[in-house]
């Protein structure tokens, strides 16, 4: 069995650690900020936001709740299928609470736009989304993050959580993928 984390498909590193930590904290600290005199419930889309989450919810000093739904839009493959596939998980009671969507990539802005439309359903006092990365050239629906990590090229990245085939999160960087 070959160990893929070797990164020989890597071709560059994008985002190194130390920027990836100092906007990491620079955003902790404007949703801090936003959020001191409310009730925040993070609502984060899983696989590739687990990285980011974990970093920025430790820098987040209010009490919150978290929830987390299972979402998938690249099944596989380094282009996004365009099929959201939005696991069926029960939330709670989410009327009236302030929502923030944690995703890694915004990408295309299917996923994010899927999600937020099934949210407001819901009726929340008010619904932003955070993303790690933006690739500003690839979104095609009209959907914007409130608070955004980096603007990146449209490459398809791996690690710090991003995934390609389900291999590379667990690298400390945002690295391009050869193609």
């Amino acid at each position: 069995m070959t160990n893929k984390t070797k990164t020989p498909n890597i071709d560059r590193i994008l985002v190194d650690q130390q920027a990836i930590q100092k906007r990491v904290t620079e955003l902790a600290t404007a949703i801090t900020r936003d959020y001191a005199d409310k009730e925040l419930t993070i609502i984060a889309l899983m696989k590739g936001s687990i990285v980011f989450l974990a970093d920025l919810l430790r820098l987040i000093p209010l009490p919150l709740r978290l929830e987390i739904i299972p979402v998938s839009s690249y099944h596989g493959g380094t282009v996004s299928s365009g099929m959201v596939t939005l696991q069926s998980v029960p939330l709670p009671d989410i009327t009236d609470r302030h929502l923030l969507l944690i995703d890694d990539i915004l990408d295309s802005g299917k996923t994010l736009k899927v999600l937020s439309e099934y949210l407001q359903t819901k009726g929340p006092a008010s619904l932003q989304s955070c993303v790690l990365l933006h690739k500003t050239a690839k979104t095609t629906e009209n959907i914007t993050a409130h608070y955004v990590g980096f603007e990146i090229p449209d490459e398809f990245v791996v690690g710090y959580g991003l995934d390609y085939q389900e291999y590379y999160r667990n690298l400390p960087e945002i690295r391009v993928l050869k193609p």
